[in-house]
């Protein structure tokens, strides 16, 4: 079979995102924030919404998200990315608006911005990546690290005494009368990929009819922080983070 025969549209099965661009990614290896730049894309180009989506994103490794994919992109001082896109989805309600976290960013200096908007109900949706860790800042301990788990500020384990415990914010998402739409989901598969995609795909349908806030978090790996290999991390994850932070959704209006 000759190459223009196998690049036919019949004979296509899969190809790149067009609104993931050419840029090389400068994730670690095993990161889980290509993949789901990758889901973004895929899900805003099957939706039509190339020339609708804003994507906001805060301090942290998320904040490359604007190098990565072709769209409208706001950059947020850390923790405020709720706030922007408030106010984004009120001056145009017509545009998909999201913001794209980390857990040091969302659960810790982003709390407040984070709570008060899912409960009023804004229509943006909220992508929620927890690896437990501050990736980017020197692998301190973030408001999600385990019991036990070791970061640099806190190298003998997290201590429930000292340090107090992992913080649950997609929990309280949940009772918050302004979600439409709250799910835990992850990447390290691919029927975990699959099932990630059509969570981001329901978040951002509820954002576009006006149902409400939606959050879609996204338990992950930090293999740097962990100091572990790709492989050995998604092992850990799925042994120490899911037990703690279930898979599945949380809450969903429909």
């Amino acid at each position: 079979m000759t190459r223009e025969e196998i690049i036919k549209p019949e004979n296509l099965v899969y190809k790149k995102p067009v609104l993931l661009n050419d840029n090389t990614m400068h994730y670690c290896p095993g990161c889980s924030h290509g993949v789901v730049h990758k889901l973004i894309a895929e899900v805003i180009e099957e939706m039509g919404l190339e020339d609708k989506a804003v994507g906001v994103s805060p301090v942290g490794c998320a904040v490359f998200m604007y190098n990565y994919l072709d769209i409208d992109c706001q950059e947020a001082a850390h923790g405020r990315a709720p706030a922007v896109a408030t106010a984004i989805k009120r001056l145009w309600p017509d545009r998909l608006v999201f913001t794209y976290q980390g857990d040091g960013d969302l659960a810790c200096i982003g709390t407040a911005e984070t709570i008060h908007a899912l409960n009023r109900g804004e229509n943006i949706t909220i992508i929620f990546i927890n690896n437990a860790i501050y990736g980017m800042t020197g692998g301190q301990m973030a408001p999600t690290t385990l019991l036990g788990m070791k970061t640099a500020t806190c190298p003998y384990g997290r201590d429930a005494k000292i340090h107090g415990y992992p913080l649950h914010m997609t929990e309280i998402a949940a009772t918050l009368e302004g979600t439409a739409y709250v799910t835990r989901q992850s990447v390290q598969t691919v029927a975990a990929i699959r099932k990630a995609k059509k969570a981001i795909r329901k978040a951002f349908e509820n954002s576009m009819a006006g149902k409400g806030s939606n959050l879609v978090e996204i338990v992950s790996t930090c293999n740097s922080g962990w100091k572990m290999s790709p492989v050995a991390a998604n092992k850990w994850m799925e042994e120490n983070m899911f037990p703690y932070y279930p898979l599945g959704d949380l809450k969903d209006k429909e």
